[in-house]
């Protein structure tokens, strides 16, 4: 008889079809209508056993969300929302596609888990520079290239990684802060709103500036047509500049410096808004928590 192990009441609580070679099939499942630590375990022939287990069919390979809504007794949006929270392991690893298909293997649900849909995260990227990814390119996320300094306290998914929006892309050749987000409020407060979101820049420069360079750069130019609000513009040393600019537009510091005869060699985003970049590592990335606001 080929048998499963119920895993103990702490940890994952195993939900187990028991198959045998007998005339009669048993199976195996948790009680769940008991008290916290009072779960019981029930053995029934197949002949007893409810309807919806005995349409299981352990050798034609499902969904996994179809397998699960049947040993749960839930919906099939239900086991979507179970595992796509990372709830659900088939023997023994964590499986967020409800779409997998499943046979014989083991699936287990952990005992807390909970049908909340997953929440919508905004990670923040420092694209280093040379990335191949150019322009409107959205960068490599995955949890391998996460930093271990994030103390968002959220747990990383499959799902947080697809349907992202990049809100304010970095100009071809720039370096620096980049916003990914799956939530519209951000996109909306970044995109409408950029005119009122300051954003940082420093910038490595070519050439020699005039004595009336930095009056130049402080002062507000016409681009694409339209009046722009002037940057805030200081020297950090005689190759660099900090650039402070509302509603920044493509090319407008490359624009500046020019004016001011000088040419752009590197320029680095490090804050949008309220949020800097701080100590994030080039290539690494971070969920933005809750409690931070641009």
């Amino acid at each position: 008889m080929a048998s499963s192990v119920i895993p103990s009441r702490v940890g994952w609580v195993g939900l187990v079809i028991v198959l045998t070679r007998l005339p009669v099939t048993l199976y195996i499942a948790i009680e769940h209508n008991t008290a916290p630590g009072e779960e019981r375990l029930a053995t029934h022939a197949y002949n007893d056993a409810p309807t919806s287990l005995k349409s299981i069919d352990m050798t034609e390979p499902v969904r996994l969300a179809k397998r699960l809504a049947k040993m749960v007794s839930c919906s099939r949006r239900e086991a979507e929302l179970y595992i796509e929270g990372g709830w659900v392991k088939v023997d023994g690893q964590v499986v967020q596609e409800p779409e997998s298909r499943v046979g014989e293997q083991k699936i287990e649900l952990h005992p807390d888990a909970t049908i909340a849909a997953v929440e919508l995260v905004t990670i923040l990227f420092h694209k280093p520079p040379g990335f191949a990814g150019e322009g409107d390119a959205a960068p490599p996320i995955n949890a391998d290239n996460r930093t271990a300094n994030d103390t968002s306290g959220i747990s990383p998914l499959n799902r947080h990684f697809s349907r992202l929006t990049f809100p304010l892309p970095l100009e071809s050749g720039a370096s620096g802060l980049v916003v990914l987000t799956q939530d519209w409020r951000v996109t909306r407060k970044l995109v409408d709103d950029a005119a009122t979101v300051e954003q940082e820049y420093i910038v490595d420069i070519g050439g020699e500036p005039g004595p009336h360079a930095l009056k130049q750069l402080n002062q507000g130019i016409y681009f694409n047509g339209r009046a722009l609000a002037p940057a805030k513009v200081s020297r950090q040393n005689e190759t660099r500049l900090r650039f402070a600019v509302k509603g920044a537009q493509p090319q407008q510091i490359a624009q500046l410096c020019e004016r001011a005869g000088l040419q752009v060699v590197a320029m680095k985003r490090i804050r949008i808004g309220k949020i800097s970049m701080a100590k994030l590592a080039a290539g690494q990335w971070r969920y933005l928590p809750a409690a931070e606001r641009f």
